[in-house]
């Protein structure tokens, strides 16, 4: 094994905002490639095996040009970077940290983090109807309602309709009290929060009144056309077959549309069939509809989600794998 130094040279302020809080992030790459990195004077010194260097090396570089660009550098950028940089695909970390949504209300920029969100913003922006995919905390919901409040502000649409079933997640909350909103309102929360942070709550309220942003339960789109809509049907997982195939048929002229759902969630009764599994098979191969597979690699939320997506993924892997085995046998 050949030991090398590799020295950098790094302007201070961006070097801070590289290595972290207390070197935190800088001890996450000299864990992952074991190597020592060390600040002396301006210049990063990366010690160990050589092609262990060269990787950090470029991880190092990449998240620079990263900060350069106005960025900030976080953990999930960090760890995304060293997952790309041991595929030696660390050049991405830069296409995808260009590809800007929009901003907050706040002012923070909103892109996608990963290989997969760049993928799926890029569906949405070539395709009429985009199934978004995926486990809890990839970003599905958020950078669909990201793009559609691009769309509406740039004038591409003239109003955004969003929706989702009013199922309960595995819990009976009985009698809800008040009018038929304040009964839907807890189903739509997640909607709500996303257009809140990212509209504002009063330009969103504005807009809400005049009839320009519409949020309801999937059950209010029977009977309508919907033309120049951005529309997107969350938790779609949760649909029937018959309800998924109500909603595709609302869609007009002008209108671009946006179904997420993760099939591992399901809130149906024991036995029923997801309209998101059947709308799967059914329009997999019509040209102007795209479906987007997000994985535990593109969630963005605490690493121990990522963890826990992964566990829960190889468990029910296990699962289904021991249960054809076990159908296998007793056929025999």
């Amino acid at each position: 094994m050949s030991v090398t130094t590799y020295t950098m040279e790094m302007p201070t302020a961006y070097m801070q905002s590289i290595f972290g809080q207390n070197d935190r992030y800088i001890k996450k790459l000299e864990t992952d490639f074991h190597v020592t990195v060390v600040d002396r004077n301006g210049a990063i010194k990366i010690t160990g095996e050589e092609t262990e260097v060269k990787k950090c090396v470029n991880i190092l570089s990449r998240l620079f040009e990263v900060s350069q660009n106005g960025s900030e550098i976080e953990e999930q950028k960090v760890d995304y970077a060293i997952t790309l940089g041991q595929e030696e695909k660390e050049e991405e970390l830069l296409e995808i940290d260009k590809d800007l949504i929009c901003h907050t209300i706040s002012g923070k920029p909103i892109k996608p983090k990963t290989l997969g969100q760049k993928q799926y913003v890029d569906a949405i922006r070539n395709n009429m109807i985009v199934f978004g995919l995926g486990p809890a905390g990839t970003g599905k919901t958020y950078l669909a309602m990201a793009m559609a409040i691009t769309a509406f502000k740039n004038d591409e649409v003239s109003r955004i309709i969003l929706t989702r079933p009013a199922i309960e997640a595995g819990e009976k909350l009985g009698f809800l009290p008040g009018d038929l909103q304040s009964k839907v309102d807890p189903y739509l929360r997640p909607l709500y929060d996303a257009l809140y942070q990212i509209m504002g709550a009063d330009s969103f309220t504005k807009n809400m009144e005049k009839g320009l942003i519409e949020v309801a339960p999937l059950a209010y789109m029977r009977g309508r056309t919907l033309d120049n809509a951005f529309i997107i049907l969350d938790e779609a997982q949760n649909t029937t077959p018959a309800q998924m195939k109500m909603f595709l048929t609302r869609i007009g002229f002008g209108s671009k549309v946006i179904v997420t759902g993760d099939a591992s969630q399901k809130d149906l009764p024991q036995g029923s069939r997801s309209g998101l599994d059947v709308a799967e098979r059914v329009l997999k191969n019509i040209e102007d509809i795209a479906f987007c597979t997000l994985t535990s690699r593109d969630v963005v939320r605490h690493p121990l989600v990522q963890k826990i997506v992964k566990a829960y993924d190889d468990y029910e892997a296990k699962e289904k794998k021991g249960n054809k085995d076990i159908r296998k046998n007793g056929r025999r």
